[in-house]
């Protein structure tokens, strides 16, 4: 995918959310779309260029609180490591507690653990066995949606506490991997702002 101003992969030089032209918020515009990372096949999506922007990064964290601020969220739930970078000023706006979930052995107490696959290999997650009580109101959020592994993962962790999954929220989908089906043909609500 070619992106304004420069090559397949490459972002704007320099050029700011406030600059780009048009009417709707182009957000997807400082998405930079890089071959063969982490390894060959796969089209990774880099969100550094839009984290990077403050009136971009702005936009997108008002995206979400605007899609969740009348929910009642207790706790916002992100996966390592980029659904910290949303997640964290998002239950902040919220009025939330934030929860991190985890790579195996990060986490100092009790934990529950769950693998997971995903597009390109396996690994597992890991919560605090006391991060959400039973009943709470939980927000799950993550950078990307794409076969659902790590959402599934966090699913089932979340369910192991009692929580109550309000639903998931992903900056970008990758559609053609079909996590949104996995994740719905559990019951849970998805929500993602940009699709590819």
């Amino acid at each position: 995918m070619a992106l304004p101003g420069g090559a397949p992969g490459l972002c704007p030089k320099r050029r700011s959310f406030s600059q780009l032209e048009g009417g709707p918020l182009q957000l997807e515009s400082l998405i930079r779309a890089i071959p063969d990372f982490p390894i060959p096949g796969i089209l990774f999506r880099d969100i550094t260029p839009l984290l990077g922007d403050p009136a971009g990064f702005k936009a997108t964290i008002d995206l979400f609180v605007e899609r969740f601020k009348d929910r009642g969220i207790e706790h916002v739930v992100a996966i390592e490591a980029r659904g910290y970078m949303l997640g964290a000023p998002l239950a902040y706006h919220l009025g939330a507690g934030f929860v991190p979930v985890r790579k195996p052995g990060k986490l100092p107490a009790t934990t529950f653990r769950e693998e997971y696959e995903l597009e390109y290999g396996t690994n597992s997650l890991e919560i605090h066995a006391d991060a959400v009580g039973k009943g709470a109101k939980t927000l799950v959020v993550d950078d990307l949606l794409a076969t659902g592994g790590t959402a599934g993962a966090t699913a089932r962790l979340l369910d192991r506490l009692g929580a109550d999954i309000v639903g998931f929220a992903f900056l970008v989908e990758l559609s053609f991997l079909n996590g949104r089906k996995s994740l719905e043909e559990l019951g849970h609500e998805v929500t993602a702002f940009i699709q590819y």
